[in-house]
């Protein structure tokens, strides 16, 4: 028997749970038809093969029909989601993982032009900033309906084999009748804390008569909303007294905080930057306050704290579930000793702005997770003989590239052009909000170490150093440099976003910054122009602001630029720069209204817009490779030889990735060097 509190089993009723990890409810967006389909399956079956104990599927799974789908949420009113969910508990079942689901009616939380178009409800009319919808209030016949929506969901996922399920009792309609701030009724469900909890009462009561007694019901609450007019933490406590001493639940999944604005989210759900699990010592108040079992999940990030939640007797079971997209195979590793090697989350929360901006989830540097199907999350060696790779770049993409080719059990060599690794990665790692992102390039550095890859700094490769290294194959990871934007003159007065970010240009006094890409890299030159004290103008062409971006990751950027008072300007482009004595006069245009121009008189102009790739070498090398550079892209998608031979001379296959293609971003650069290097 281990020592390790994090693999000690728990018993919750009658079920046995192996180790005290768990995955949290999320919806990670991959259902089809609202159903958990083959994709579904193999992203829970993938973390219960690395060892999980529990994993808790959907990010809400609707109960009812008027609750649309927000955020790619499985559709539990449907009797064809039993098949679907008994085919993923028995996968996970074979690893002895147990499966649960959340079930819930969003309530507010969604939108009302989505689905079959029917009206949201909630405790009372309030609206939800972040789906912009205005409620109606809930009726009696609409609580008695949806009562019986939340039992017959029930009922389905104990007929499909489910370990258990939990309700989900944040931002959703179970809560917004407990919260003072979303529930203003004067009728028997509003005013008193009694009141307040009946419609809860009433739903848990109803699935107790449908599913039994035995089965394993919890509740993701929210235990204080943590604002002025929201659920107090007092009374938030006493919920979840009165739900433990009930008889009728069997855990408490605890919550700090508000989701209803980007802004409280990131509270919820930190991102880079914030706190490591801000959240657990008050899980560990409600579990001492009510002597029950609790869960909890919320930047949980590194085994170190997980041992910490479990060893100090805060939580019974932990929620690593953004850690888990990064790498399904915590706890196989940490079985194996193999601690050391675990893939870290570096909070960068590409996976959860995916979801909220109508994508799926991605882990920004794991490209495996959420395509189990094609691509293993372990690489295996390869059966063809070995062969000698050239990596030129020892950005994110070529040390991906590196690794895999490396447990294909190739030799590699790279050939980086700078003293360190890390490109791009290494600049956006400068805004010390955003330093974790430097554990892409730590981890892959540590892995290729372990391979015996070798890695040739200060090395500008040209077309002989390449050749001198006889390949077989040459992948030109070489990035992109920074670009300027289309501008009828002045193209060598303005600045670059890269030469603010990496400290080689001041920012001045009186700064316009024109970001004509939306992402990070504009975003985060004006964060640091801002905190250098430069009055700033943040200016973009686009109709909404920063694009490329998603919610979460927005959040702390306006923090700064409120905080610092960065004007921002949208709906307008920068069209030249002009030079008059000390200053810059930038000329400005629209797109909406012909032979509009405005000016600004400023002391610097920084522009962002893409990168251009650093393609010379590949160019140079083009004619002397077998396949010309080319890819058979239906090939590799649909499986197959993906070099074409093109040049019987030619003397080793040659491809680019990432940056060195086009401006893309990490997760582009990633995914082209897995995809390509599992399949030689």
């Amino acid at each position: 028997m281990t020592s390790d509190p994090l693999l000690q089993p728990f018993r919750l009723k009658h079920l046995t749970l192996k180790n005290r990890v768990m995955s949290s409810s999320h919806e990670p967006a991959y259902s089809e038809d609202g159903m958990p389909k083959e994709r579904y399956r193999l992203y829970h079956a993938e973390k219960a093969k690395g060892g999980m104990a529990l994993t808790m599927t959907a990010g809400s799974a609707i109960v009812s029909r008027d609750s649309p789908a927000a955020f790619g949420n499985l559709q539990a009113y449907r009797d064809e989601i039993v098949p679907w969910m008994r085919a993923l508990a028995a996968s996970c079942h074979e690893h002895d993982c147990k499966v649960m689901i959340q079930l819930t009616h969003l309530g507010r939380r969604t939108g009302w032009n989505k689905a079959d178009w029917l009206p949201v409800l909630s405790a009372s009319p309030v609206r939800e900033p972040a789906h912009r919808s205005f409620p109606k209030i809930a009726e009696d016949w609409d609580i008695e309906r949806i009562v019986a929506d939340y039992a017959s969901a029930a009922q389905r996922m104990q007929e499909a084999g489910l370990d258990g399920i939990e309700f989900e009792a944040y931002g959703h309609l179970m809560d917004g009748f407990w919260s003072p701030a979303t529930n203003h009724r004067d009728d028997d469900y509003g005013g008193s804390l009694d009141n307040r909890l009946r419609f809860t009462w009433q739903v848990i009561d109803a699935v107790r008569k449908a599913v039994g007694d035995d089965f394993i019901v919890g509740i993701r609450m929210v235990a204080d909303e943590d604002f002025a007019t929201g659920l107090s933490r007092d009374e938030g406590v006493e919920i979840a007294r009165r739900l433990a001493g009930s008889g009728k639940f069997d855990f408490l999944n605890i919550i700090r905080g508000s989701i209803e604005t980007d802004a409280a989210l990131t509270k919820v759900i930190p991102i880079a930057g914030m706190r490591s699990a801000p959240h657990l010592d008050f899980a560990g108040e409600v579990k001492a306050a009510t002597k029950f079992p609790v869960f909890h999940a919320a930047r949980i990030s590194d085994v170190a704290t997980a041992r910490h939640a479990i060893a100090s007797g805060k939580l019974d079971m932990v929620g690593m579930t953004r850690a888990h997209i990064a790498d399904p195979h915590i706890v196989r590793k940490v079985i194996e000793g193999r601690e050391h090697q675990i893939r870290p989350c570096v909070g960068a929360t590409y996976c959860l702005d995916r979801i909220y901006e109508g994508g799926e989830a991605l882990c920004i540097h794991n490209a495996a997770t959420g395509r189990e199907a094609t691509i293993p999350q372990s690489i295996e060696r390869s059966s063809r003989p070995a062969k000698s790779v050239v990596v030129v770049g020892a950005g994110p993409g070529g040390l991906e590239a590196a690794r895999v080719a490396a447990e294909r059990g190739h030799a590699v060599t790279v050939l980086e052009a700078s003293g360190q690794a890390g490109g791009q990665v290494r600049l956006a790692a400068q805004n010390q909000r955003r330093r974790e992102l430097i554990g892409i390039v730590d981890w892959r550095l540590a892995e290729l170490e372990r391979l015996g890859v070798e890695i040739r700094f200060d090395t500008w490769a040209e077309k002989d150093d390449v050749l001198a290294l006889s390949p077989d194959v040459v992948v030109v990871a070489t990035g992109g440099l920074p670009q300027n934007p289309p501008l009828e003159a002045g193209g060598d007065l303005v600045t670059s976003s890269w030469d603010i970010i990496a400290g080689a240009v001041k920012p001045a006094e009186n700064v316009l910054l024109y970001d004509d890409n939306g992402g990070h890299q504009g975003m985060t030159a004006a964060e640091l122009a801002a905190e250098a004290g430069s009055k700033l103008e943040l200016l973009s062409p686009e109709r909404f602001f920063a694009p490329e971006m998603g919610g979460m990751n927005h959040a702390p950027y306006m923090r700064a630029f409120h905080e610092k008072g960065v004007a921002i300007t949208i709906n307008t482009r920068l069209r030249a720069v002009r030079r008059e004595g000390n200053q810059l006069v930038a000329t400005l245009s629209s797109d909406f209204a012909q032979g509009w121009q405005g000016e600004r008189r400023v002391d610097q102009v920084v522009v962002e817009h893409g990168t251009l790739p650093l393609d010379d070498l590949y160019l140079a090398l083009k004619p002397l490779s077998i396949n010309g550079g080319a890819v058979d892209y239906e090939r590799l998608v649909e499986g197959g030889d993906i070099f074409p031979e093109t040049n019987s001379d030619g003397g080793f296959v040659l491809y680019r990735i990432g940056d060195a293609v086009a401006a893309r971003n990490i997760h582009a650069a990633i995914y082209d060097a897995v995809r390509f290097g599992i399949r030689y």
